[in-house]
């Protein structure tokens, strides 16, 4: 097995918006054979919507790899990943429209994903939004991104950077690390009724814990906004 080339490189993006369109930021992350994080970027965007970081995150990520070899992507972003397996090949078929004919939001990132993924092969791999036990790697890259996000400032394994810490945002009180990525509230869960009331979350969103929550995923109204069930109670309490 010494000096065989690698079969598949392993790795992870992920994008951070504090406030969705606010400060924003993304990051990569390329995992070694035992999947270890071995090299990283993360960098700024200014203000910037969440959508926008996500697929940033992933053009620098392809970018950054080599064309020829193999590769899986780990995200939590399901609008992402929709974006370029599930709608891409409908919106070039209609000259970068959607199916109801407006125009592809963030059409210039789109494009330029879909000419690093040509002729490449790439397996887009979702993984949940995380739990205690959530994949590594894209929770490196969740870190990563947020303290972008929220630094301004660029960072990754070629400047020496030290390994991104838990999200700078995230207060001592707060439960467990459970999910990542993503940004604050964008209002896209609606209900109506008491604060106490669990609704499935219509896009993803940050709580008030520091923590993200992924389109799918139950959330409760608190003062502060809708965030996990578990956290209006400290939230409140």
């Amino acid at each position: 097995m010494i000096g065989a080339m690698r079969e598949r490189v392993v790795a992870a993006c992920d994008g951070a918006s504090k406030g969705n369109p606010g400060p924003a930021g993304w990051a990569w992350v390329v995992a070694d054979e035992t999947e270890t994080p071995a090299r990283w970027e993360a960098g700024p965007l200014g203000k910037a919507t969440n959508n926008v970081a996500e697929l940033t995150a992933l053009e620098r990520l392809l970018a950054a790899t080599e064309a020829d070899v193999p590769l899986e992507i780990r995200m939590d972003s399901q609008y992402a990943m929709k974006a370029v397996t599930t709608w891409l090949p409908g919106w070039k078929r209609n000259g970068w429209k959607t199916s109801a004919g407006k125009p592809v939001a963030n059409q210039e990132l789109v494009v330029r994903i879909d000419e690093l993924l040509d002729g490449r092969s790439v397996e887009f791999r979702y993984v949940p939004a995380h739990q205690v036990d959530g994949d590594p790697l894209n929770d490196f890259a969740d870190r990563a991104a947020s303290l972008a996000a929220i630094v301004q400032e660029p960072a990754g394994s070629a400047l020496g950077s030290p390994e991104p810490p838990p999200a700078p945002d995230t207060p001592p009180s707060a439960a467990p690390r459970r999910r990542s990525g993503g940004s604050k509230a964008s209002g896209g869960a609606k209900a109506s009724g008491g604060a106490a009331r669990t609704i499935k979350a219509k896009f993803p969103g940050r709580c008030v814990c520091g923590r993200s929550y992924a389109a799918g995923e139950p959330i409760t109204k608190n003062a502060q906004g809708w965030g996990h069930p578990e956290c209006r109670t400290e939230a409140s309490g």
